[in-house]
């Protein structure tokens, strides 16, 4: 009887083992952290770096907070890279305007059809912008650049959650690979009095 019992035991613990492995997550995708210090910095004739974040996340559709890399942190990152104060008197105040990835449903697919079809779900409506202001009183200059940089995407309804992990990270990476590209213009054309060779 006892050992009936341990029998029914030892198959009931093996049963909900057995259950609980089929229930395991894949493991979530590790990302590599976007920075931009293989790019040469831009040596400014200023004292001081702020960064600021000037926006807010209005839109309950905005999915950047929960991004792997939200666009915001891909930004600070490449100001902190990027922008180098090496002056003694004035500041560089990098500020980030817009940092969001807005989801929007798409329609689908209704009836038999949409049974056997595999539709695009949604939208991400990615827009990265942020500005540079430049002072040094003691050469009484100022400057000011602002860049922006758009992506847009549609995934299918049967995306995996690492999937779309993995697509937020490529938009975030996208995202601030174009805003670098225009703010390398726009400082080099418009605030090369504060560029130390």
């Amino acid at each position: 009887m006892t050992i009936e019992l341990n029998r029914r035991a030892v198959l009931v613990g093996l049963s909900a083992a057995a259950l609980a492995g089929c229930t395991t997550p894949p493991p979530s995708p590790k990302f590599p952290q976007l920075t931009f210090s293989h790019l040469p910095s831009f040596r400014l004739d200023v004292q001081t770096l702020d960064i600021v974040d000037g926006f807010r996340v209005l839109n309950q559709a905005d999915v950047a907070p929960g991004m792997p890399v939200p666009p915001a942190v891909a930004a600070r990152q490449w100001a902190n890279d990027r922008l180098m104060p090496v002056g003694t008197s004035g500041s560089v105040t990098f500020t980030i305007t817009e940092a969001s990835v807005i989801e929007v449903p798409l329609e689908r697919t209704s009836g038999m059809r949409g049974v056997v079809t595999n539709d695009q779900s949604e939208r991400y409506n990615g827009k990265l912008a942020a500005k540079i202001n430049i002072a040094n009183p003691a050469r009484r200059l100022k400057g000011e650049v602002s860049a922006e940089a758009t992506r847009s995407r549609t995934v299918p309804e049967n995306l995996t959650l690492n999937e779309r992990d993995r697509i937020w990270f490529q938009m975030s990476e996208t995202l601030v690979n174009d805003l670098n590209t225009e703010l390398e213009k726009a400082i080099n054309q418009f605030l090369q009095p504060f560029l130390i060779r």
